[in-house]
């Protein structure tokens, strides 16, 4: 299946070298699906009751802009591992014939305590495949490290960088777009992130969608996603703070891991079928 309706040369953005593979620059999609945890679900930004939008839906907004005939689909549940996301998932969103899919999953594997980054990125890795096989352009990110995030999480970053290192290998061999939005210091300012340091903040996410959007070379978008904030007066990490945050959302985290309970129990995917987006 093929993107219709090119944009004209003259309106293509370039996408930026630490996009690394581009994806069909100048094509308009037509069915956009993603897959993936909390963060594709849209945490962080907006709430349960006001609704979720999240980076999939800015993407999908934006390509609506230039694609009036796209429909999306948000198979995303939070609290998924990669393999849940895989099991779960990757039916549905082939049942739907995507011309666009985006798959991130895998920080929640990060976070247990058994973390084998071969078997993530093997399930990361089958989702390629599939959607590759199937039609669809595939487009997935890499990490930044959570102990710039949370000092807490500093043990983690050696997790974070082979998983990186597994996805940038998996997406060669598929011919998927990798967004390095890990790779960027930006990625750990503050600011883009929520108070439980866990999910994007809305602006995290709209840097996240804006990053997407540059690969694709999407008209108006470039590589200000990738530029530092401007200087703002941000309190210093201290213990009284770590432990705050630790009590506020790592207990209750830790606590449902030793009651084998997840955020994303008895919860479904929010957009499940291809609909009209309205940018």
């Amino acid at each position: 299946m093929r993107p219709t309706d090119r944009v004209e040369p003259d309106e293509r953005a370039e996408p930026a070298e630490s996009v690394g593979r581009v994806g069909r620059v100048g094509h308009a999609y037509l069915r956009y699906v993603a897959l993936g945890d909390s963060q594709t679900e849209g945490l962080g930004d907006g709430d349960d009751t006001t609704g979720l939008r999240g980076l999939a839906d800015r993407l999908a907004e934006q390509l609506a802009l230039h694609s009036p005939g796209l429909t999306y689909a948000n198979l995303a549940v939070r609290g998924r591992l990669a393999g849940q996301v895989r099991a779960e998932q990757l039916a549905p969103a082939l049942a739907l014939k995507p011309d666009l899919a985006t798959v991130v999953a895998g920080v929640n594997d990060v976070l247990r305590p058994r973390f084998d980054p071969d078997e993530v990125a093997g399930h990361l890795e089958a989702m390629f495949a599939a959607l590759t096989a199937h039609g669809a352009q595939v487009m997935t990110l890499t990490f930044p490290d959570l102990g710039r995030i949370t000092p807490l999480a500093r043990p983690l970053a050696a997790r974070v960088s082979s998983l990186n290192d597994r996805i940038r290998s998996a997406g060669d061999r598929h011919g998927v777009v990798v967004v390095e939005t890990g790779h960027h210091p930006v990625a750990t300012d503050p600011r883009l992130w929520s108070a439980d340091r866990l999910h994007a903040s809305p602006l995290g996410h709209e840097r996240i969608a804006a990053s997407l959007a540059h690969a694709l070379g999407l008209p108006g978008s470039d590589d200000s996603w990738t530029h530092p904030l401007p200087p703002a007066g941000m309190p210093r990490p201290t213990l009284a703070a770590e432990l705050r945050w630790a009590a506020a959302f790592l207990g209750p985290w830790l606590g449902r891991r030793l009651r084998g309970r997840s955020s994303g129990d008895a919860r479904t995917a929010k957009r499940p079928e291809l609909l009209p987006v309205r940018p």
